[in-house]
């Protein structure tokens, strides 16, 4: 039934230097750069309009400075949860993707190969990242049934969100893109996760506003740019 639907229109944070830098942030506090400041403006002028009624946030200044520009233009304020976070990369953080497969080469290889037990010294296990992301999904969702939530959050996190709305395992390649401060949308329903629109950055439509793609903040491999995806069917994917 209808009251029982939650819109989730999520959106990823905008660019930040290590972006840039191909590094793994995972866990790591980088803020926005001057570009991602702008890409979060943007986000928000996009959705003053969309009929949000709460906003969420990972606890992470990137996600964070995203959701307050976003916040400030549809007159919201920001509820900060530390489940949004993007997954701990231990030992990997702050490094690139070269250097990682250089330096721990076997390592490398379970991460790039999306191996759902594995994760790095100190970090999340790909499985445990997806469980405490799409729990805290699911938990959000049913606490407003029948409205507009806003999830601001970082790309692993996207991706998660993703493969449990389109039923995709966690170790098949990605196909789909996750831009920073791109807009998509989902629906929670009793059934479910439903998928109704994917990687919207219409709003970034300047020379230079696109942001990276998702494998910058943390996840690997299968990466591949695709179009905005829009389904006018919202009932969940089975």
């Amino acid at each position: 039934m209808q009251h029982d639907v939650t819109r989730l229109v999520i959106v990823r944070h905008g660019e930040t230097a290590w972006n840039l830098g191909t590094r793994i942030q995972g866990h790591t506090d980088i803020p926005l750069n001057e570009r991602g400041q702008w890409q979060a403006r943007q986000a928000g002028l996009a959705l003053r309009d969309e009929g949000i009624d709460v906003i969420y946030s990972s606890d992470l200044q990137r996600a964070a400075q995203t959701a307050d520009a976003i916040a400030e233009a549809c007159g919201l304020t920001v509820h900060l949860d530390p489940s949004l976070r993007e997954r701990h990369f231990g030992r990997f953080e702050g490094f690139t993707h070269d250097e990682i497969v250089a330096q721990w080469p076997e390592e490398g290889r379970r991460w790039r190969q999306r191996d759902p037990a594995y994760g790095p010294e100190g970090g999340e296990t790909l499985t445990d990242f997806y469980e405490r992301t799409v729990g805290a999904a699911r938990r959000l969702a049913l606490a407003h049934p029948g409205q507009t939530i806003a999830l601001v959050a970082h790309g692993g996190v996207l991706d998660c969100f993703y493969r449990a709305a389109t039923h995709v395992g966690m170790s098949a390649p990605r196909s789909w893109k996750i831009a920073n401060a791109s807009i998509n949308r989902l629906i929670h329903s009793p059934e479910g996760f439903g998928l109704v629109g994917w990687a919207d950055t219409r709003h970034l439509d300047e020379p230079g506003g696109e942001g990276l793609d998702e494998a910058t903040d943390g996840a690997t491999t299968g990466s591949a740019p695709g179009p905005f995806v829009h389904a006018t069917d919202l009932s969940p994917a089975r």
